[in-house]
């Protein structure tokens, strides 16, 4: 339930944010906006990957 109510929030139409923007740099703002949280997350699963598979005490 908790989960339906978050994506509910979520739902971010870009393509209207764009449409009705004010001027060339909202719409640059909603871009990095939209995309800066995914590359954010892609970044730390990378940085967790590589820790771990370079950890010195699992070796065999």
């Amino acid at each position: 339930m908790l989960g339906n109510f978050t994506v509910f929030f979520q739902e971010v139409n870009i393509e209207e944010k764009i449409k009705n923007a004010p001027d060339g740099g909202y719409e640059i703002g909603v871009v990095i906006g939209t995309y800066l949280p995914f590359v954010l997350l892609v970044a730390l699963a990378y940085f967790v990957y590589y820790k771990a598979r370079n950890r010195k005490d699992l070796e065999d």
